[in-house]
């Protein structure tokens, strides 16, 4: 891992400061910011989103989809959690934790917003960093590859639809315009854009010139993503300073729902006997969330100073730290895992 992402939890908490500190010392800024507005898209934000997500994207090589059949079994593990337990389970964690038993503690007019953050932290699995998991717990890196390429196709299809049933569910209006223009933007043209880009650099020089592309803008996409959390954190800073409790009552469903997911994933892996190079990256890509993508959707849906917003950052808040801990239980439970899985 870089410095980058090892530190990631500690330039989050940076960012808080840091944006809430801006928001009360030059609020013109922040409210001009937020008026950059066309069709319901912040412009500032759409270009922040975009850096962030393009760089990740011209990783993925989709031509992996050709390998998905080589761990079919490990693939079937992975999908069924993230498309039908991740984001089931977050809506029904965020319903019983924010929506009920931490309701008196958070600002009610809020509480819609947030469960919405929620869902969309889960509506989508995580395309970049899974790489890092991956790797950390010595995953077979064909599998990670082909699986994430599969999850990004599906996602250009079932995003919309999922969050859409999810919301409608939770009993939260679903702007369906908003949303469409939002997979729009942020799934279909950058996965679209940044696999022409990649084409392009293997057909001009070939891996060195794709390494050394990622390898210049790779910064950009760190400094894209603080930036934007200092713009939410400098629109939430009244909130959190009111209410400094929701932070972490937010983590909670999180936390949950990313050991659970995980623990699901690893246990349904071992029982049908799939490698354990192959079950240790299924339960990271069954457990990790896009949150680039669900910051993008929150604000986009529900605005820069939503609940949703500040739903979807806990969640990069807690990212590194919660993943780290999966890499090492996985790596620890080796034995016992291969102690019955027969391939």
């Amino acid at each position: 891992m870089g410095l980058f992402e090892r530190y990631l939890s500690v330039w989050v908490a940076l960012c808080i400061v840091a944006g809430i500190a801006l928001g009360h010392l030059v609020p013109g800024v922040f409210h001009a910011i937020a008026a950059a507005e066309v069709a319901k898209v912040n412009l500032p934000v759409a270009v922040l989103i975009w850096l962030m997500i393009v760089p990740m994207l011209l990783k993925i090589d989709l031509g992996a989809l050709s390998r998905v059949g080589e761990h079919w079994r490990g693939v079937g593990v992975t999908l069924f959690i993230n498309w039908a337990v991740k984001p089931f389970s977050m809506a029904l964690l965020g319903t019983l934790f924010i929506g009920n038993l931490f309701a008196p503690l958070l600002p009610q007019d809020q509480i819609s917003s947030y469960i919405a953050g929620l869902i969309l932290l889960a509506a989508a699995p995580c395309t970049a960093m899974v790489f890092v998991w991956s790797n950390l717990c010595e995953g077979e890196p064909h599998y990670t590859l082909s699986q994430v390429a599969l999850n990004d196709i599906i996602m250009v299809f079932a995003f919309a639809p999922l969050v859409g049933l999810l919301l409608g569910v939770a009993s939260i209006a679903v702007p369906w315009e908003t949303l469409l223009l939002s997979v729009l933007l942020y799934i279909v043209i950058p996965v679209a854009g940044a696999q022409i880009w990649r084409r392009s650099l293997l057909a001009t020089g070939g891996e060195p010139a794709l390494k050394r592309t990622l390898d210049f803008i790779q910064p950009v996409s760190l400094v894209a993503l603080l930036t934007t959390l200092v713009l939410l954190f400098g629109f939430q800073g009244e909130q959190i300073l009111a209410q400094p409790l929701v932070i972490l009552l937010l983590a909670v469903p999180i936390l949950i729902q990313v050991y659970f997911n995980a623990g699901l994933a690893y246990w349904l892996s071992r029982r049908f006997g799939v490698a354990w190079c192959v079950a240790a990256p299924a339960a990271l890509i069954g457990a990790s969330n896009f949150f680039e993508l669900a910051v993008a959707a929150a604000i986009s849906l529900f605005g820069l100073g939503s609940g949703a917003a500040l739903a979807t950052v806990v969640g990069v808040l807690v990212e590194v730290p919660v993943m780290l801990s999966v890499v090492k239980i996985v790596k620890a439970t080796k034995p016992w895992y291969e102690g019955r899985t027969h391939a």
